[in-house]
């Protein structure tokens, strides 16, 4: 193979890049294969011309900083990675190995890869005392009080050395990861990528109780260090470690190649019985003492390997495409494939993504495609290995659920249905119609407002204003006084004004500050209904698209039916924006950090009030930077740009003069 030292350089750049975001930033960029694949070519090359070897080079080193927002641990026994292997040739080829390098008696331990963030937890007499992530191997983060959250994790140990450190992996079920972005979409907040992400991100959230919320797992699969205990062997180790109360990967004990391979074989065909992804399987030598002797390499240990399952890829016709319509609207094409193996599950279903992935594959009704799970969970149609249909599938022009006009986002791909009364949004329209910044109705969160339409009591947000105490007392987990306080809290939000019902209906690029700009405007809804694009489009911050989305919305047979219930139910149409004062026309804020004072919608209603403008960036046209608790960035760019700073206490001061 022909190799340049350019070509190397670049690869090393590209891998740093991505170690980076899948260490650091836990948002991987490409898929575990596709990392895989170029870390072997750099190790390919650097075997062929070791004298271009950088010190910086990924091969050299475990992925992944300590960040400064955690006090760092440094780790008295490394937490090594693995050489990874891609075929049972490799894995045969290892044990072979073994079986040259050591001359008495062994055996081997073979165990399923967790795809989570890897941890070293230490007790000491018996009981927690500190837990750090891996970081670069030999420095960890401290993540003590967010370990400490996890339930699956033993505070006390039975039997345990009188200081014992053990590795283990902290991971995201499929159940929590599935329950999570439930509740996730129906709130409106972006999804979670995968579970390997999701949990990495939350043990490293800053804030405990955020982490407690995510329902992390944790399982281990090493003794790193036993103060008072000794132990002949891995295997011997790892029972040791579940008789303490710990919960203990799976381990089969193995002694020749094809034991080896039969279970990770089986660990592949039953990948799909675990509550946790794996990425791979593990074989070890098995006796600690042999271990010791082989040691380690700069990066990985002698006397292990990581098989690493390829993506499977198989054919199969597709038989239909349905489309689904999710709780944000967006309509997502699904192929029902002919049933099919893959990855230890049968297949039926395939997403096809977008309008514009079925065009730019061609692909349609009848066709065979190639399928593939992605990243070992979601099954993905890949491409058209057989053309017997003619053109591609074509999104309809109303929603399949509701029946409303569909339209496809100016800066994006997806393609939405505009129905305020879609059956398959109701849970999310609902929540957003009683989130704090549209009409702020207390008690009325995501768990109340599935329980209310369980119970079939609503199922369009104007049909809050029509429940009645004895009905929602009624509801599960509710009682009367709960019910009498939200029947309250309903009756006092019917006043919140044009604003904030603005924001409620949750109309595309109608957010909380568009909408206290346009009641500010209108001194009410129906006044702002009469007016066309042309008059919508003079007002600061309306644009044309913005302007087309209110006039579609309120032409909407949906839409006209809720500003009917609402108004028969003395809900307010009228503006409460005024202008109290014109102290901050022609100034421009950008908010930064945390407010205690104020939430950040406040803060930039209050300026918009008297007469000035909140903006999310800063430029040398910016008269203020309002910085609260741990400003980011913002701030420093303010102090370069030489940008006046204030603190809540002078703002305060400036809206109290």
């Amino acid at each position: 193979m022909n190799y340049t030292i350019e070509g190397y350089n670049a690869l090393v750049e590209r891998l740093l890049e991505l170690s980076v975001a899948y260490y650091d930033n836990d948002a991987p960029l490409v898929s575990d294969f596709e990392y895989d694949r170029m870390n072997n070519e750099l190790k390919a090359m650097e075997a062929a011309h070791p004298e271009w070897i950088r010190p910086d080079s990924p091969t050299q080193h475990v992925g992944g900083h300590v960040s400064e927002a955690f006090a760092p641990v440094d780790h008295e026994v490394p937490l090594e990675s693995l050489q990874d292997v891609f075929s049972f040739e490799e894995v045969t080829a290892f044990v072979e190995r073994m079986d040259g390098a050591v001359e008495a008696p062994h055996d081997y331990v073979t165990e399923p890869k967790i795809d989570g963030l890897s941890v070293a937890v230490e007790y000491r007499g018996g009981r927690f005392f500190r837990g750090a992530t891996r970081g670069n191997g030999e420095v960890g983060e401290d993540v003590t009080e967010n370990l400490r959250t996890i339930r699956s994790l033993p505070k006390t140990l039975k039997n345990a050395p009188e200081r014992i450190i053990v590795r283990g992996e902290v991971y995201m079920s499929h159940e929590t990861f599935q329950t999570i972005n439930a509740r996730r979409e129906v709130e409106g907040q972006p999804l979670l990528a995968n579970p390997r992400n999701a949990a990495a991100g939350s043990l490293r959230q800053q804030d405990p109780a955020v982490c407690a919320q995510r329902m992390l797992d944790v399982i281990f699969f090493n003794v790193q260090l036993a103060e008072g205990a000794r132990y002949e062997s891995h295997y011997a180790s790892l029972e040791a470690m579940a008789a303490m109360g710990l919960p203990v990967v799976a381990h089969t004990l193995c002694k020749t190649p094809k034991d080896c391979t039969d279970a990770i074989a089986a660990i592949g065909e039953g990948r799909e019985n675990y509550p946790f992804d794996i990425d791979g399987a593990v074989v070890k030598l098995n006796d600690l003492a042999q271990r010791q002797t082989l040691g380690s390499t700069a990066k990985y240990p002698r006397w292990a390997v990581a098989y690493k399952y390829p993506p499977e890829k198989k054919p199969s016709r597709v038989v239909d495409i349905l489309i689904q319509v999710g709780r944000t609207g967006v309509l997502t094409p699904k192929a029902v494939i002919e049933p099919i193996r893959l990855a230890g599950t049968t297949v039926t279903n395939a997403t096809l993504h977008n309008q514009d992935f079925i065009e730019n594959m061609g692909v349609n009704v009848g066709d065979t495609v190639l399928v593939q799970k992605a990243g070992e969970i979601i099954p993905e149609v890949l491409e058209v290995v057989k053309k017997d249909s003619e053109g591609f599938f074509r999104f309809p022009a109303s929603c399949p659920v509701c029946g409303a006009p569909v339209v496809r986002d100016e800066d994006g791909a997806a393609i939405r249905c505009t129905g305020a009364e879609c059956p398959a949004q109701r849970l999310r329209n609902i929540v957003h119609f009683a989130s704090k910044d549209a009409m702020d109705i207390d008690g009325l969160g995501p768990a109340v407002v599935a329980a209310l339409d369980r119970a079939g009591l609503i199922k369009t947000p104007a049909e809050l204003y029509y429940l009645d105490a004895q009905s929602v007392a009624a509801v599960d987990r509710m009682g009367k006084k709960s019910a009498e306080n939200l029947i309250a809290n309903l009756e006092e939000s019917k006043g919140r004004g044009l604003g904030r019902l603005l924001c409620a209906f949750g109309i595309r690029q109608v957010g909380a500050k568009a909408a206290r700009v346009l009641a500010r405007n209108f001194a009410s809804l129906d006044e702002l209904m009469a007016a066309g694009e042309e008059r919508l489009t003079q007002i600061d911050d309306v644009g044309p698209i913005t302007a087309k989305y209110l006039t579609d919305w309120f032409a909407s047979e949906q839409s006209q039916h809720q500003i009917r219930l609402l108004r028969e139910a003395g809900v307010s149409f009228d503006s409460r924006e005024e202008i109290a004062d014109t102290r901050f026309a022609g100034k421009i804020f950008v908010l930064t950090g945390t407010l205690e004072r104020f939430t950040r919608s406040e803060a930039e209603a209050v300026i918009e009030r008297f007469g000035g403008k909140a903006s999310g960036s800063v430029s040398k046209k910016t008269s203020y930077v309002l910085a609260g608790a741990n400003p980011g960035s913002k701030l420093a760019k303010a102090e370069a740009l030489g940008v006046p700073v204030i603190s809540e206490e002078d703002f305060a001061k400036l809206i109290e003069e």
